[in-house]
């Protein structure tokens, strides 16, 4: 009887491991390169697309014409947002809504919250001005008004 501890040797030359082969071929690297470009460039045209990059788009507003002057900025239109408010304008919101306020009355209740995504209206703080915008739900605010348009009435 045989050991299974000490197999008989064969006369086999053949090694049990062997090396692999490492070497890929210069021409499959080369398709595989080609395709990875192609993959990349349609990527970043697909994106390009979708974003509408090309496409000319006016600044935002109902309109897509903002006016700009010294007693005067925002959307044209004044028929586009159909809430007002007249007041003094002062730097400051209530709770984290609003950017600014104007002054209408007597107290803080009286106060009309305002935010823009149009309108810059950092220069005309501290002028008496009329606004044009929306009333959006605010949850601390009063009258909480997204401004398209402010102009300096003195």
């Amino acid at each position: 009887m045989e050991s299974t501890l000490n197999p008989v040797s064969s006369n086999v030359t053949e090694p049990v491991v062997r090396k692999l082969e490492t070497k890929t071929p210069v021409k499959k690297n080369l398709i595989l390169a080609l395709i990875s470009l192609v993959v990349v460039a349609a990527g970043i045209g697909a994106g390009y697309l979708l974003s509408g990059a090309g496409k000319e788009t006016p600044e935002m507003g109902t309109t897509g014409e903002i006016k700009v002057s010294k007693d005067e900025a925002g959307v044209a239109d004044e028929s586009k947002y159909p809430d007002t408010a007249e007041g003094v304008l002062e730097e400051g919101g209530i709770s984290g809504e609003g950017t600014y306020h104007i002054v209408r009355g007597v107290g803080p209740s009286q106060y009309a919250y305002l935010t823009s995504s149009v309108v810059d209206m950092g220069p005309f703080v501290g002028k008496k001005v009329k606004v044009w915008g929306q009333t959006v739900s605010g949850k601390k605010a009063g009258w909480l008004m997204d401004v398209g348009k402010i102009k300096v009435i003195e």
